[in-house]
This record gives structure tokens, sequence and C-alpha cells, in this order.
């Protein structure tokens, strides 16, 4: 690439990290990002839980995982990391060159949320007496307590922290915005 635009995009932040409540859209902005920079996308949730079926019930310890995460940041070089890692990364927060907090109101959150367990499990197991009905509902009730919820949980209170801790800068933007509009804040972010 040539021009302003290519200078811009050498100028970019190497190593980022995106984070938000979950249904927030982070890994959807990860993945945009990676797709329109080059940026391998990586997400904390391959790195927190152990690959099983159905997903997401057994967690791995949190020396595996930032030992993985290591090998997968030395193996990437120019990397976008989505996905909260509030309870376990501090480790690794000295690599990070630029974070992106994605804030998305519940109501907006909560569609998401259940149109990606309708994708992931159908919509006949969420349903009382269905296969995932009770996590599912666990869930859902996990993820409305993050507006609400003390920082002892994984909250926009435990958020906030980890924001006041990271030694990178902070961007915030709008779940509500298109990803597109978000990645060109953070662009304009970065280069100006």
């Amino acid at each position: 690439m040539t021009g302003a635009t290519g200078t811009a995009e050498r100028n970019l932040p190497q190593r980022l990290h995106v984070f938000g409540a979950s249904g927030s859209g982070t890994s959807t902005f990860g993945r945009a990002w990676a797709d329109r920079f080059g940026h391998k996308h990586l997400d904390t949730d391959d790195f927190y839980w152990v690959p099983t079926e159905p997903p997401f019930q057994q967690k791995r310890p949190a020396q595996e995982r930032i030992g993985l995460l290591k090998q997968a940041f030395d193996e990437a070089g120019n990397w976008i990391l989505t996905g909260s890692m509030v309870s376990w990364g501090e480790p690794m927060t000295d690599n990070f060159q630029l974070a992106v907090f994605v804030y998305t109101p519940f109501n907006l959150r909560l569609e998401r949320l259940i149109a990606r367990e309708e994708g992931r499990f159908g919509a006949e197991a969420l349903e009382p007496g269905g296969a995932h009905y009770d996590a599912h509902m666990a869930f859902i009730e996990w993820a409305a307590s993050y507006d609400t919820g003390g920082p002892e949980i994984r909250s926009l209170k435990m958020h906030e922290a980890w924001m006041e801790r990271l030694p990178c800068p902070v961007v915030r933007v709008s779940g509500k915005d298109t990803t597109e509009a978000q990645i060109d804040q953070v662009a304009r972010f970065v280069w100006s």
C-alpha cells in the first residue's frame, strides 16, 4: 500500500486488547480489524476454556492460559486480542499497546447473546425442558448482572478498574455503532 493511508496503517499499534461485556461485539470488532489491517485475531475464550463439546465446560488453570497466550503472542507478531481477561490476565498487560473498551447496553447485548446461543445450540435446546435451558438461563442471568454488579464479578465496575490499571491508552467505543464506525474511531484516535 502506498501514500498517506499506507503510512498511517504502518503506524497502527501492533498489539491491541479489545474487551467489554459478553455480547458487546468485541470478537466482531477483532475479526473486522484483523481483516482490514492484517493482525492475527486471538480470542481469550480459546485460552480460558479447554475445548469440549458442548463448549465452555472446563476452565484451564491460569498459568496454562498465560503460557498459551505468550506463545500465541510470540507466533503472531501483530495481533488483536478480544475478550475479557480481568480475573487472570494482569501479567500480560505490558504487551498491550492500545486497549479498546466496547460498551453495549444490555438490551442489545441480550439480543446478540440469544441469537448466538440459538446458533450454537438451536432454539429448541434453549426452551424450557430443552437440553441447554438451565445453562442458558444461568448464562443470561450472569450476563444481565454486568451493568449492576460489583467489582468482585465480571462487571462494568471491574472493567473500569481494569482500565485504570492498564499501562496503555484506552479508547472507548459504543457497541451501538457499526463495527466499521468503531474501527474508524479507533484508527482516528491512533492517527491523531
